[in-house]
């Protein structure tokens, strides 16, 4: 695959898990494996997905909305960051240097480690908020779309050489 064929590839890939909301959510077909119906739920609505699998009350709802869209501030530039790194990556990569092949680890793991920091500030604070369950259930529902994400853009990369 040619670098713009890649790196168009890759693109799409990291728009298409956009982490604020967008348009009202279009149902997957019923023979879609789970994995597909997330992507699209959350590709379409991720605020919607999230509401939807969250089932708080209202008062909860006061407390958790703020703490989202704060969190999901938050991720928006922490994945900009990964995204630039991923970027950098797909158009160096057939010159890749040792140099720029170190700033671009450097990059992705200390924006990965940013997420990390953002995730564990975000669950003190939804503990705090929330009945823990219902805290939980909302890390699980994060990192299963984060992990959707990690595993797409992680099928479309090709290894340094």
């Amino acid at each position: 695959m040619n670098r713009t064929a890649l790196a168009a590839a890759i693109l799409a890939a990291l728009l298409s898990f956009d982490t604020s909301a967008q348009a009202p959510a279009t149902p997957a077909p019923a023979t879609a494996p789970a994995s597909d119906s997330l992507r699209q739920a959350a590709a379409t609505d991720k605020r919607a997905l999230v509401e939807k699998n969250m089932q708080l009350s209202a008062e909860e709802a006061k407390k958790f909305w703020p703490i989202y869209d704060d969190y999901q501030r938050d991720l928006d530039r922490i994945v900009q960051k990964q995204n630039r790194a991923v970027l950098d990556y797909v158009n160096g990569e057939s010159s890749m240097t040792d140099a720029n092949a170190r700033r671009i680890a450097k990059d992705v793991i200390s924006a990965d480690g940013e997420e990390q920091k953002l995730r564990e500030r975000t669950a003190k604070k939804l503990v705090a908020a929330l009945p823990a369950k219902k805290a939980v259930r909302f890390i699980q529902i994060e990192n299963k779309l984060r992990a959707l994400n990690r595993y797409d853009l992680a099928e479309r990369i090709p290894l340094v050489r």
